[in-house]
């Protein structure tokens, strides 16, 4: 499994109590569609690897307390504070026909109401203050909040974001 088939689930935290369990900082908009998990994969040295779970409990404030198989003491989960947590990309919940997932929108065109074609979104920036799509725009990299009011339509099937930019937000990148 690679990180390209994967999504990013939070962090593990701290160690919890004395039989091995764990406190995983959730990065996730719906935490309790994670409730039970059965397994997750830890980044180590840069490779994810599986781990199976005896009990994943979603906590209040965007964590959960996690017990991996036969990791019974503190010295075993010691190694495990830091990692990060993920999970394949089959496992994200469904969305309704309006919604969408933010790593779905790499690849998408850009269309602003009135400058028409922006260009194609290469990368998000999931970022503490506010998310934005990285579209590249006449050799340039635009940043669009991803909020109401600027992103007005994803059409899924035609792979095609539309928005209304705030007026002057593209001269800002163009400007030498």
């Amino acid at each position: 499994m690679n990180k390209e088939q994967c999504f990013h689930v939070g962090r593990i935290a701290k160690v919890h109590g004395l039989r091995g369990e764990v406190n995983v900082v959730l990065d996730v908009d719906y935490p309790e569609d994670y409730e039970g998990l059965q397994h997750l994969f830890l980044e180590q040295k840069g490779r994810l690897v599986p781990f199976f779970l005896e009990h994943f409990v979603i906590q209040h404030g965007g964590r959960a307390l996690a017990k991996f198989e036969e990791l019974n003491t503190i010295e075993q989960v010691e190694m495990l504070v830091g990692l990060e947590v993920y999970l394949p990309l089959t496992e994200l919940p469904e969305l309704e026909e309006d919604q969408y997932y933010y790593h779905e929108l790499i690849g998408y065109e850009v269309f602003d109401q009135t400058l028409g074609l922006i260009g194609p979104v290469q990368i998000i920036y999931d970022l503490e203050t506010q998310d934005l799509l990285g579209v590249t725009h006449q050799g340039k990299e635009v940043l669009i909040p991803i909020q109401e009011g600027i992103i007005q339509k994803v059409d899924k099937a035609a792979k095609k974001v539309y928005c209304q930019l705030p007026e002057g937000l593209l001269d800002i990148y163009l400007e030498d």
